[in-house]
């Protein structure tokens, strides 16, 4: 009997946990690789008429216009907000940045909100963020840093960098990168797709750029790529960051243009090298690559905006942005999409590609993963933009976060009073008042925009646009068709109400 015993206990062990442990292997890579890999790319101030495939004159764009046209372009995409603090927030909430008081640069977003990121490292991703954060301080200590959103591994910036960008790891103090920025980034977030792949673990890799930012700079073999650009282009003084002093200085502006093209073309270049990794690493196909811009095109840059308006407005130059994504496992040919889609969408239409249940709060976002399919040619929800600031500047008001955790630790180039870093705020809203619904916001229902600006009485300027027929924003029809006007004001109103209910603290 004992013998017996030996022979199976031997059988076992030679044969069947073997074959056992080979079959568990081989459940988790299929269940892995059924897990589509996700990068997001994210330009700084990066606007919509600049990518040679949306006409650009001059610049060279190769990668994105490439991306455009095998993968899906994405020809209205807009950021949540005309500026990119708020616009980042809406990428990792799905929610729109009024909601827990990321109003404008410089504010933080809150500890209690539910990010993306730790989504999908709770269902299995391997997670990391690579430069631009500004969402809080990236210090260890600070309670809004990448890591405390769910990101394991992060090399990232409080702020916008150029050249040589200091960055922090994980929260120590910033080291410097010597190089071209964009093309670190990609670097460093290889290594960690290495190390996600050694491991058999999908991936969730965010790379949010520090270019096109101003101030602008490049390799001399970018700048020389636009030594040549016309003397009537850009023939104005511009007002901007100087590299030398940090401080507002005033130049023209082709010179100005050819040091930002010069950024572009470099971050296109490392998308470049990011795509031919996934290639040599039999990746390309089940990866998800997804780019926009965070918001519209910055004063200094506006020579070929063909939308009314820039950085900072809710016009369509504010706010509508560069959008590409390839997945070829499932937009296997080119496309193109009219849809209106926006930064929010970001987290919900992820959810839905894993099967991640969407947090039990409000989300402004909507699922576009029907657009890859082909099977929706329309948003079925309007698009709400409002570009407000915290109640009388702050003033009165209880601080969210200790400002100890709120103070930043990178430094960059451009000085505010003097300082060289960042720090952060966030405040307390414990009622609403009329007040709060003021400021400049819009309501898009394809074909339609309502835009309002200033308060919420008579005095406020109310204009409705036709953008299939009007994309400058040029002739306003609110007097023609103020029904309609009014009932999306009406509906505007609405979101609001519900968008302040959650800045007192309602959905925590």
């Amino acid at each position: 009997m004992r013998k017996i015993t030996q022979n199976l206990k031997y059988l076992f062990l030679t044969i069947f946990l073997p074959m056992a442990i080979s079959c568990q292997k081989e459940s988790r890579e299929q269940t892995n690789t059924a897990m589509p890999n996700v990068v997001l790319l994210l330009g700084d101030d990066h606007g919509w008429d600049e990518t040679g495939y949306n006409g650009h004159p001059y610049l060279h764009t190769p990668v994105l216009d490439e991306m455009a046209a095998t993968g899906l372009r994405m020809d209205r995409f807009y950021s949540a907000s005309p500026v990119c603090s708020p616009t980042r927030g809406s990428i990792i909430t799905g929610r729109h940045p009024n909601r827990y008081g990321t109003f404008t640069p410089g504010h933080s977003i809150r500890p209690e909100e539910i990010s993306i990121a730790t989504l999908m490292r709770d269902a299995g991703y391997a997670t990391a963020h690579y430069g631009k954060w500004h969402l809080g301080p990236v210090k260890s200590a600070s309670p809004t840093n990448p890591a405390a959103f769910g990101f394991e591994e992060y090399l990232s910036h409080d702020n916008f960098f150029e050249m040589n960008p200091p960055l922090s790891h994980n929260g120590a103090e910033p080291v410097i990168f010597e190089g071209e920025s964009s093309e670190i980034l990609v670097q460093e977030a290889k290594q960690f797709m290495n190390q996600a792949l050694e491991q058999g673990e999908p991936f969730f890799v965010v790379i949010w750029y520090g270019s096109p930012h101003e101030p602008y700079s490049g390799l001399p073999e970018d700048l020389a790529l636009y030594d040549d650009l016309p003397e009537d282009f850009g023939d104005r003084m511009v007002k901007l960051t100087s590299n030398e002093t940090g401080s507002r200085v005033e130049r023209l502006q082709r010179e100005v243009l050819q040091e930002r093209f010069a950024e572009i073309t470099a971050m296109d270049r490392s998308i470049g090298q990011l795509r031919e990794y996934l290639d040599e690493k039999g990746q390309r196909n089940n990866t998800l690559l997804w780019y926009f811009g965070d918001n519209g095109t910055p004063q200094e840059a506006n020579a070929t905006v063909p939308f009314r308006g820039q950085k900072g407005d809710i016009y369509e130059g504010g706010i509508r942005v560069p959008a590409v994504l390839e997945w070829p496992d499932r937009i296997s040919r080119p496309m193109v999409s009219g849809v209106s889609m926006v930064s929010s969408d970001v987290l919900p239409t992820l959810c839905s590609l894993t099967g991640i249940p969407l947090p039990d709060r409000p989300i402004d976002g909507l699922d576009i993963s029907p657009v890859f399919d082909g099977k929706m040619d329309k948003r079925p929800e309007p698009i709400a933009f409002w570009n407000a600031r915290a109640r009388n500047g702050g003033e009165g008001l209880e601080e969210y976060i200790d400002p100890e955790l709120q103070k930043g630790t990178t430094p960059l180039v451009k000085l505010m009073n003097g300082i060289a870093t960042r720090n952060f705020q966030n405040y307390r809203h414990p009622d609403i008042q009329e007040q709060d619904f003021a400021g400049a916001r819009a309501l898009l229902d394809y074909p339609y925009k309502l835009v309002i600006h200033g308060g919420t009485g008579e005095e406020a300027k109310r204009e409705l646009f036709d953008l299939s027929s009007d994309p400058a924003e040029e002739t306003n029809l609110y007097e023609q068709a103020a029904e309609r006007a009014e009932q999306m004001e009406a509906e505007l109103r609405s979101w609001q109400q519900s968008v302040l209910e959650s800045l007192t603290g309602a959905d925590y």
